[in-house]
C-alpha cells in the first residue's frame, strides 16, 4: 500500500463499515477495542477529552464545544463520524484534517495487529484518532460517540466530563425500541464522578439519567433546565438569540450559523458543558469566548451538511436529518422558509423506518427519488413504491447528482431544492 487511496480501499475491503453495509459491522461489546487499546500503548489515557452522545445533535454539538475551545486558544482534537467526503473528517486537530500520510503509515505499521483482531472499520477510526491526538499533545479532544454509548468503541475514555444531546428513535435493531431503553445505553457514558450534561429534558428519560449519575456519584446538569433562549430569529443562514439564565439575559444577540432553530436545544447544551467545565476543572472560559466561539464556527471547526446552503438560485439546502426526530426538526425548519414549490432530492437507507419517514413528508412537494451510492441505500424502485402508497408526488432519478441537476433545471422563481433523507444523499453534493 502505497499511497492514501489504496490504504482506504483495504480498510474498506478488510473491514465491515456501518455505513455501508448497516447491522454485519455492530459488535456488541468493546474487546477488540479494549485490545487495540492494549497493543497501541493505551494511547486513550494520553489525552484529557469530552465525550458526546446522543441521537441527534451530536455533531453539531462537538464541532460547537470544539470552535468555542479553540476560541480559547486550545490546541482541540476533535473526533466524529460518519465522514461525508474523506475518511480524514473523522480525525481533526484545530480542523486540520490528520495527513494522509499519517493514515498509510498507521495501516501499514499496524497492519498485522489488524488482521489479527480485525476490528470494524469505526474501531479502527477511534484507535487511529486516539493515537494521533496523543502523539500530537492535544490540549483537549472532544470524542463523538458513533452509536449508543454503553458499547460504543469511543467509551474506553474516562472524559473530564460528558454530554447526552436528546434521545429519540433512531438504530432501535440495536439500541432498543422505547425511549427509556435507548437512554439507557447513552447513559452507558457516565463514569464514576464524571460530571454530565443533558442537553434536552424530556419525561420519559429524565429519571434514566438523574439514576446513573446518582449510582455513578456524577454531578448532573440539564441544560434546558437554568438556560433560556428569548428573541430567535432565523433565516436560512443565520439563526440569532438571547439566553437567560435565572431571568436575567446572560447572553444578547449570540449569532449561529447553524440555522435551524432546532440548534437551540444544542446550543444549550454546548453552553452547559463550557460552565461545566469552568466549574469542575478551571476552564475560566468566559462569555465573550463562548459567543465568539458559536460565531466563529464556519472559521474554527465549520460543519458540513446542517442546514446548509449549496447554491443561491436556485435557492438550494441540504442537511443531515434522517431519524424521525432530525427529520421533524428539519421539516419544521422547511415549513418556516418562503417558497413557490418545494423540490425534494429524497434518498434513504434501507435500515430506516421509511413508512414513518414518508408519513412525515409534505404533500405539496415534488420529490426527486435517488439512491445514495452505498450498498445500504434504498432502491429507487422501493422507495417509489412507498412514495406512492402515501401519495406523493415524485420523480425517479438515477443517481443522487442527476436528481438535484434536475429538480435545479425544473426549479422556477421562488422554489426551494432540498437535498436530505440520508447522510449519504447529502454526502454526494456537499
Amino acid at each position: 500500500m502505497t499511497n492514501y487511496n489504496d490504504t482506504i480501499e483495504y480498510l474498506f475491503g478488510l473491514l465491515p463499515m456501518f455505513q455501508r453495509v448497516g447491522a454485519s459491522a455492530y459488535k456488541e461489546d468493546i474487546y477488540n477495542t479494549v485490545e487495540l487499546m492494549k497493543a497501541l500503548g493505551n494511547p486513550e489515557k494520553k489525552f484529557r477529552s469530552i465525550h458526546i452522545a446522543g441521537t441527534n445533535g451530536k455533531g453539531s454539538s462537538s464541532h460547537l464545544i470544539a470552535s468555542i475551545l479553540r476560541e480559547k486558544g486550545l490546541k482541540v482534537g476533535l473526533h466524529t463520524s460518519p465522514h461525508l467526503k474523506d475518511f480524514r473528517e473523522r480525525i481533526k486537530i484545530n480542523n486540520e484534517m490528520c495527513s494522509q500520510e499519517f493514515v498509510v503509515s498507521f495501516v501499514e505499521k499496524h497492519k498485522s495487529l489488524i488482521e489479527k483482531i480485525s476490528p470494524s472499520f469505526f474501531e479502527l477510526a477511534v484507535a487511529m484518532a486516539f493515537v494521533y491526538f496523543a502523539e500530537n499533545n492535544v490540549d483537549i479532544a472532544i470524542i463523538e460517540v458513533g452509536m449508543g454509548g454503553r458499547l460504543d468503541s469511543t467509551n474506553v475514555i474516562n472524559p473530564l466530563a460528558g454530554l447526552i444531546t436528546n434521545i429519540s428513535f433512531d438504530h432501535t435493531q440495536f439500541l432498543g425500541s422505547s425511549l427509556e431503553a435507548i437512554a439507557a445505553e447513552k447513559a452507558g457514558i457516565i463514569k464514576k464522578d464524571t460530571p454530565i450534561v443533558i442537553s434536552q429534558t424530556q419525561n420519559q428519560t429524565r429519571e434514566v439519567f438523574i439514576n446513573k449519575a446518582k449510582e455513578t456519584n456524577s454531578p448532573i446538569v440539564f441544560a434546558d433546565e437554568y438556560l433560556k433562549t428569548t428573541n430567535i430569529n432565523t433565516d436560512s443562514t443565520l439563526l440569532s438569540f438571547d439566553i437567560t439564565q435565572e431571568n436575567q439575559t446572560r447572553f444578547s444577540q449570540i449569532l449561529s450559523p447553524l440555522a435551524g432553530d432546532y440548534q437551540l436545544k444544542n446550543i444549550l447544551g454546548v453552553i452547559a458543558m463550557i460552565d461545566t467545565l469552568n466549574k469542575h476543572h478551571n476552564f475560566e472560559i468566559d462569555d465573550l469566548t463562548i459567543k465568539n466561539g458559536i460565531a466563529n464556527l464556519d472559521k474554527n471547526f465549520p460543519l458540513l451538511g446542517r442546514w446548509q446552503r449549496l447554491c443561491q438560485s436556485p435557492l438550494t439546502i441540504c442537511d443531515t436529518g434522517h431519524n424521525e426526530d432530525g427529520l421533524k426538526f428539519v421539516l419544521a425548519q422547511l415549513a418556516r422558509q418562503k417558497y413557490k414549490t418545494l423540490r425534494f432530492v429524497l434518498g434513504m437507507v434501507n435500515d430506516k423506518d421509511v413508512d414513518k419517514v414518508l408519513s412525515m413528508l409534505d404533500k405539496n412537494a415534488i420529490y426527486y427519488l435517488c439512491k445514495a451510492d452505498i450498498p445500504r441505500g434504498l432502491a429507487v424502485e422501493a422507495l417509489a413504491e412507498k412514495a406512492s402508497a402515501f401519495g406523493l408526488t415524485f420523480k425517479k432519478c438515477d443517481s443522487v447528482k442527476q436528481a438535484l441537476q434536475q429538480a435545479q433545471a425544473e426549479s422556477e422563481e421562488g422554489d426551494l431544492v432540498f437535498v436530505g433523507g440520508s447522510t449519504f444523499t447529502v454526502a454526494e453534493v456537499v
